[in-house]
């Protein structure tokens, strides 16, 4: 484990914009920032980061967090492994103290995963330029046919894997890796070699050209091998399976090298394959990734949106290929990218118009070239419709279909007068027929999904404010009820509670002469944390949220050290359990069901209200609890009467009678207060 000194460095040092924008495209909007966030699908930016508490909040999925919780979500890695992370990009000294077995464990498998990968990235290097059969064979292919020069083969670390069966000199991955001590576990958990019936390894790739697969962060995380043999019964291309650190559906071929020239052109480029990408990048055109050969995924288009909304398709001249592509260019409108789509001459690819074509000359054909996707599949669908009536209202409801995909009401209106003309139907058909489609979207697809997931949601919210099996905290009342460990009824007020608590916990209470009661009688002076302690001690008041009571506990238990210098928002944020760090994230950021902090719209200071609100929640808390224990109370003594339980009936009574004067007492006081 990190010693808590070098924690702090790291945490003092950590710039959360600076982190974030590593993966993500930031828009200022005040004194915040905004994005689509990274870890959910959206359209709308919901992703927040605060400069000024160090922390990010997306308001779509609810994470929330500091900046070594960002690299832990979007990295997947541990709280250490982050910590790891930041001191590696801020140039701190990482110094660490003993872990746990487990932890060691886990971390040790990750990172041996990649580390395996890594080498093997190195192996086949180091084959490419240092053996006969490398140079002769899969050199010879790069420099030659693909025309890649040395350094861009570096750059994107590409390889040979030998068949060390036909090429002397060679030997196997599986025999230099088991040779170099890596546990031959490992090498089949990659998807790198694979377990004989007689449990020898085989190497998965052999007698191919090999493209290593980064992650966004540049870690080795999958291979492509191509051969180079022209026996059509050979795969042309081979890639990793799905791995604990590769999912293929999430990844793209080139992000790492491309996602600062994209997130600085505010534009990407999307091929089909390894060769295209690297083709374009040598040329000098960075902003392109490929989606190797696969069908886009949403989690490939929501990686492209972290940088840029704009998307540019590069296609060949194969129309069978083009045709099959057109879900892709549907799903990108659905996430709300802005597209385009460029078609090469007869006879190129993105790979061939690269090599043969200066960076110029191919800026300015993608310029010129690049077409709207509704001028782009007009044409490519509208050949002879002049001839053919059915033909034409086929095209007509393609077109409708795709335009009813976009998400944004005004870019939808403007596709749609440009639809009309060029189809020679008048806009308000076209107009209604998007419309038409758009509802039955809604209805059979996902968003009848997502509005029954509120339905349930909204369900839910109400079941809390209604009477049910949890009981409340105990009070001072002798034999209260029993008491189960969650009560959601109650959540909203202790998150009210500790909202006060952890941001103006050390602040003086200046009350109003109509608002002392209770604890603040007996002192001059108190302090909002001292205030809500006393109160809730006093009336052996416990919160139920077990998270909730947690954050509470740490408060008191760090406020020493913390509090006096007004880092309790800081060091919760960044604290190692996400349990703990999500919770305080959303206190602070999210609007409470209570409505007492209604007057923070006001131009008033919200500190100079504390001495008004403090004492008001606390007290609504307290009737809410006797309030949620009194009905409980009449509920089992119903039952108890049904039973004919005459022990019990006389046991509960007694308590309802305790808890009525304080019921009417609470009510009192909470008059006096609004």
């Amino acid at each position: 484990m990190i010693d808590r000194n070098t924690v702090q460095k790291i945490l003092d040092t950590a710039e959360i914009v600076d982190v974030v924008s590593d993966f993500v495209t930031l828009k200022r909007r005040g004194a915040n920032y905004i994005a689509c966030c990274p870890f959910h699908n959206e359209k709308t930016p919901s992703f927040s980061v605060s400069p000024s508490k160090g922390i990010f909040k997306c308001f779509g999925c609810g994470k929330a967090g500091s900046a070594v919780t960002f690299v832990m979500e979007h990295e997947h890695l541990t709280y250490s492994e982050a910590l790891k992370y930041l001191g590696k990009k801020y140039g701190i000294e990482v110094v660490e103290k003993e872990e746990t077995e487990e932890d060691t464990q886990e971390r040790l498998r990750h990172e041996s995963l990649l580390v395996v990968s890594e080498f093997a990235r190195q192996f086949y290097t180091d084959t490419l330029f240092h053996t006969d059969a490398g140079r002769a064979i899969g050199l010879s292919y790069f420099r030659q046919a693909r025309g890649f020069s040395d350094e861009t083969i570096k750059k994107f670390g590409l390889g040979f894997s030998p068949d060390p069966r036909k090429m002397e000199g060679t030997t196997t991955l599986a025999a230099a890796a088991q040779k170099a001590g890596y546990k031959r576990e490992y090498l089949i958990a990659t998807g790198l070699c694979i377990e004989r019936n007689d449990k020898s390894l085989a190497d998965k790739f052999y007698d191919r050209v090999m493209f290593p697969i980064h992650s966004l962060s540049g870690r080795v995380i999958a291979f492509g091998g191509r051969t180079l043999l022209t026996d059509k019964s050979v795969a042309k291309y081979v890639n990793s399976p799905e791995t604990e650190i590769y999912h293929k559906s999430d990844v793209l071929y080139g992000i790492y090298q491309a996602k600062s020239a994209i997130a600085k052109l505010g534009k990407c480029y999307l091929v089909e394959g390894y060769t295209d990408v690297i083709s374009f990048h040598q040329a000098g055109i960075e902003n392109v990734v490929a989606s190797s050969g696969t069908s886009l995924t949403q989690g490939q288009i929501r990686l492209i949106k972290r940088f840029t909304n704009k998307i540019t398709v590069l296609y060949d001249g194969d129309p069978a290929g083009i045709k099959a592509s057109i879900r892709g260019i549907d799903m990108l409108l659905e996430e709300g990218m802005e597209v385009k789509v460029a078609l090469f001459p007869d006879g190129h690819d993105p790979d061939s118009f690269a090599r043969s074509h200066s960076v110029d000359q191919i800026t300015k054909f993608l310029d010129e070239a690049e077409t709207d996707f509704i001028d782009f599949k007009y044409e490519l669908l509208a050949k002879d419709i002049a001839k053919d009536p059915l033909r034409k209202a086929g095209l007509i409801k393609e077109i409708v279909r795709t335009i009813s995909l976009i998400p944004d009401r005004i870019v939808r209106t403007v596709y749609i007068e440009q639809s009309a003309q060029k189809l020679d139907v008048k806009q308000e058909i076209l107009s209604q027929e998007v419309s038409k489609t758009r509802r039955d979207n809604i209805i059979s697809g996902e968003d009848a999904k997502r509005k029954s997931e509120e339905r349930e949601a909204r369900r839910k919210e109400l079941e809390k404010t209604l009477p049910a099996e949890e009981v409340p905290p105990q009070t001072n009342t002798p034999q209260a009820a029993h008491i189960d460990p969650e009560v959601p009824f109650l959540e909203p007020y202790e998150k009210e509670i500790l909202y006060y608590l952890v941001k103006f916990g050390e602040h003086i209470i200046h009350f109003e002469e109509h608002m002392i009661v209770g604890s603040e009688q007996p002192v001059q002076e108190i302090t909002v944390s001292e205030y809500i302690s006393a109160e809730l001690e006093y009336e052996k008041f416990e919160l139920q949220n077990s998270v909730l009571k947690k954050v509470y506990d740490l408060y008191f238990e760090h406020k020493e050290q913390e509090g006096k210098n007004g880092q309790m928002e800081k060091w919760f944020a960044n604290h190692p359990d996400k349990h703990i760090s999500q919770a305080v994230i959303d206190l602070i950021y999210q609007k409470h069901s209570v409505n007492i902090k209604e007057f923070q719209r006001t131009l008033v200071p919200e500190e100079n209200l504390i001495g008004k609100y403090v004492p008001k929640i606390i007290l609504v808390y307290k009737t809410k609890v006797i309030e949620y224990t009194y009905n409980l109370l009449i509920k089992q003594l119903g039952q108890a009467q049904q039973e004919n339980n005459i022990e019990l009936q006389n046991e509960l009574m007694q308590q309802i009678q305790i808890l009525m004067p304080i019921k009417n007492q609470f009510s009192k006081e909470l008059k006096r207060l609004t």
